[in-house]
């Protein structure tokens, strides 16, 4: 189980970032990851902060495809691409509806019918081939080139069947959010597998991110997680999954305490099959620290 880290972008600065990503490259993490949030665009950001480092990989976790039409995203990430020389993994998903139709007005019916075809259509685009798509709601005609840009790995955000069942016939992979390693071991990871297999696919990746503090009190840190990621429980896709392992809120999804203890923790996703775990670290500035060391050290 390969060990990324997630780089907390907000309110910092690139010196500040591309210092975090050479300090995980320098430990040997495989890559690190950033969100998109309401600040630094990811992709943007990606570009910007790799010219601090030379070998590690950058992935974005994940890009809501509603406000991104798949040629605008295709050639945005293929531009990542060149000047990163090829090191991103590209993560889509449908995001939420309090953004995509709160935020940007927009429809969100059906999402994992929408998600589908924009995979079939970015797929292509994302290996510089010409494409006709005409889906149901969904077109993309054109083809993108770049030069010294490959394909990035495309990885889906998924949490329920038929997401998971697009991301194994379709992606890399998976990341997931809130998912106990008892979920991915009696369902994320069959049911992607089995989508794999019948595509003809190889195994796909998951990577469970996960909120970690290495901590001597995990109780207050508990408390913490939920009083300032508790709104996603409300969230219809995290909430299926918390209720998949029988989680009151994201707080009990959290991986605290000891160095031993956290190190346990990580054996437990390694065991349910996970190809990646991503260290979220939280808590306090100083858990937060200690935490960035014990991944660094991990890996």
């Amino acid at each position: 189980m390969r060990i990324g880290l997630w780089i907390d972008e907000e309110g910092k600065t690139i010196d500040e970032i591309g210092a975090a990503a050479k300090a995980a490259e320098d430990n040997g993490i495989d890559r690190v990851w950033f969100s998109q949030r309401l600040g630094w665009d990811a992709l943007t950001l990606i570009a910007g902060v790799a010219s601090y480092t030379s070998t590690i990989g950058y992935a974005v976790g994940v890009v809501p495809v509603y406000p991104r039409h798949p040629l605008a995203l295709a050639a945005q990430a293929l531009s990542v691409q060149a000047l990163t020389g090829n090191r991103l993994t590209l993560g889509v998903g449908a995001s939420h509806p309090h953004m995509v139709e709160g935020m940007f007005g927009l429809s969100m019916d059906r999402p994992a019918a929408y998600v589908r075809e924009y995979i079939e259509a970015l797929g292509p685009l994302l290996a510089g081939e010409p494409t006709d798509y005409a889906g149901e709601r969904l077109t993309a005609r054109g083809q993108l080139a770049i030069a010294g840009a490959e394909a990035p790995e495309l990885i889906l955000a998924a949490l329920g069947p038929r997401m998971l069942k697009t991301a194994g016939e379709l992606t890399a992979g998976t990341t997931t959010s809130w998912a106990g390693p008892e979920v991915i071991e009696s369902f994320i990871r069959p049911t992607i597998d089995a989508a794999a297999t019948a595509a003809g696919r190889p195994q796909p990746q998951v990577v469970a991110g996960v909120c970690v503090a290495v901590t001597d009190d995990p109780d207050a840190t508990r408390s913490w997680i939920g009083s300032h990621y508790g709104a996603a429980g409300d969230m219809p896709s995290y909430r299926a999954v918390l209720d998949r392992g029988g989680k009151a809120g994201p707080e009990e999804t959290a991986v605290l305490g000891d160095e031993e203890t956290v190190a346990k923790e990580l054996q437990r996703y390694a065991d349910a099959g996970t190809t990646e775990f991503l260290v979220c670290p939280v808590g306090t500035d100083a858990e937060v620290e200690r935490t960035v060391r014990f991944a660094l050290d991990y890996a």
